[in-house]
């Protein structure tokens, strides 16, 4: 059975990267995050328009995400859900997520860090590969 997982995982993966390498042929929305932070907390808001399709980087480690308002479709390697706001949850590490959004959506996620250069941040947050550390026999 976990042959049988790690593979769906990869395949995700590839679909995930696949589509990412078609939206960057076509024309791209200028999404600017709002930037947040609090003691040892860096909070990242993006609002993704009704009928958008996103394809977000791959996240290190597990966080916190709010989704404010919005129903969207969402697709990781570890699945595919339909998510509406308001709603709390956690991603894993090694997420990387391609979203549609159905209706006007508000999303948060959550990073801890004494860090407020955004550009560190995302060095310390983003991977530029998978380290398939969800793949690795733990057993």
């Amino acid at each position: 059975m976990k042959d049988v997982v790690s593979q769906a995982v990869k395949d995700n993966r590839e679909g995930i990267a696949d589509l990412q390498d078609v939206l960057k042929g076509m024309d791209q929305l200028a999404l600017e995050p709002v930037h947040r932070f609090s003691e040892g907390l860096y909070a990242r808001e993006l609002t993704l328009p009704a009928g958008s399709v996103v394809v977000g980087k791959i996240h290190k480690h597990a966080h916190l995400n709010v989704i404010m308002k919005g129903r969207c479709t969402v697709t990781t390697p570890f699945g595919s859900d339909e998510l509406e706001g308001p709603m709390i949850f956690e991603s894993k590490p090694d997420t990387k997520r391609a979203v549609y959004a159905h209706t006007d959506t508000v999303w948060i996620t959550f990073h801890p860090t004494e860090e407020t250069d955004v550009d560190v941040i995302e060095e310390q947050i983003i991977s530029k590969d998978y380290s398939d550390n969800l793949l690795e026999d733990k057993s």
